[in-house]
């Protein structure tokens, strides 16, 4: 019998992102706590810009973006933030900015495979291949407990799995 597998992916979903941006977008510019204050928020690339004239309606509009994006089934985990989150002044506005983060760097690769090798089945197998993980087993019990394994964990980055197989 062949060996089943799936990878471990961190990936965006760039449409839901951009759908979530212009919901963010057009409740700001409809909300009355939201007007003659210049907030916006736009996506621009690979980084998510937002702008008010004061720190707290800045971070007004964070939240607001954060709830779309978690309504939409995307992970905040996927957000990297200039100045730890903190707003910075630019003339008379405030700025925050949140880049997107895809794919899973080495060490944290490291540390995921590290995880199944100590606490999960021992028959399971986990490799990393560039910015994604491979985990194999002969059993597809093993692969399932892997994927309740690291469910469970506080990791700090998004992890999908996909190529079941």
């Amino acid at each position: 019998m062949a060996d089943s597998s799936f990878d471990i992916v961190s990936k965006v979903d760039h449409q839901e992102v951009a759908n979530a941006v212009n919901q963010a977008a057009k409740e700001i510019s409809q909300r009355y706590d939201f007007k003659n204050i210049g907030a916006s928020v736009e996506l621009a690339g690979e980084t998510i810009k937002m702008t008010a004239n004061s720190e707290e309606r800045c971070k007004a509009v964070l939240d607001v973006l954060q709830t779309k994006l978690v309504k939409r089934g995307v992970s905040l985990k996927h957000l990297d933030y200039s100045n730890d989150g903190e707003p910075r002044v630019s003339g008379k506005e405030y700025r925050l900015e949140a880049a997107l983060t895809e794919g899973i760097s080495t060490e944290n690769a490291k540390k995921v495979s590290k995880i199944i090798r100590e606490e999960g089945p021992k028959s399971v197998k986990a490799q990393i291949q560039g910015d994604e993980l491979r985990v194999t087993s002969k059993s597809r019990d093993d692969l399932q407990e892997v994927q309740r394994l690291l469910k469970s964990q506080e990791l700090d980055f998004a992890i999908q799995f996909t190529n079941y197989r």
